[in-house]
């Protein structure tokens, strides 16, 4: 199996010094998680968290799907491959005229064989269904098509997951066969061949 840091060497990555600028879709922001605020989150620090963020977080934080296995990822792929900083991203609602911020949900990548990064994302229950998965979800894809060496971005849902099927093909991905899971389906986007 190929580690991170192989897939660095892979995708042609280069490490990005100092923090990544926050992508914006609309009225949301995806800010890259820092080191820092993986470390409050695994304390399960929302104050720290929120702090960090400048964003209140609200009951329902984390997401239900978000397990502690996630977290030992993400530090992971940050120890071994630093130039996939940003590719892990919280969504978070810019509220503006005077309103906080608010922390509506969770979306990242990381690599795969051949240059694919596969995504996986996530709403809080009381923010679904407006349209802010699929506004995260095609920003995030759109940018990391334009990074060295990425040549597709994935996803997976489970058949019976509808809204996630169809925040996939919000973002111009097509069926691209079976998952890695029984019962699961992958989409994918190509980059575009200049």
């Amino acid at each position: 199996m190929i580690d991170f840091m192989q897939w660095g060497a892979v995708l042609g990555l280069q490490a990005r010094p100092g923090r990544m600028a926050d992508l914006k879709a609309g009225g949301l922001r995806l800010v890259a998680i820092t080191p820092e605020m993986l470390l409050a989150e695994q304390e399960n620090d929302a104050a720290r968290l929120g702090s960090l963020l400048r964003a209140r977080l609200t009951e329902e934080w984390p997401p239900v799907d978000w397990e502690p296995h996630l977290h030992r990822m993400i530090q992971k792929q940050y120890d071994e491959l630093p130039e996939s900083f940003g590719w892990h991203r919280y969504v978070v609602l810019d509220g503006g005229l005077g309103r906080p911020r608010t922390l509506v949900g969770a979306i990242g990548g990381f690599p795969r064989a051949y240059g694919d990064v596969e995504i996986g994302y996530s709403t809080l229950p009381a923010f679904q269904r407006r349209g802010y998965a699929s506004a995260a979800a095609r920003t995030l894809v759109d940018w990391l098509l334009t990074q060295e060496g990425v040549r597709s971005v994935s996803a997976q849902a489970y058949l019976n997951v509808t809204e996630s099927i169809k925040v996939m093909q919000r973002c111009g991905m097509s069926y691209a066969g079976q998952g890695d899971e029984a019962g699961t389906v992958r989409y994918r986007r190509a980059a575009s061949v200049n």
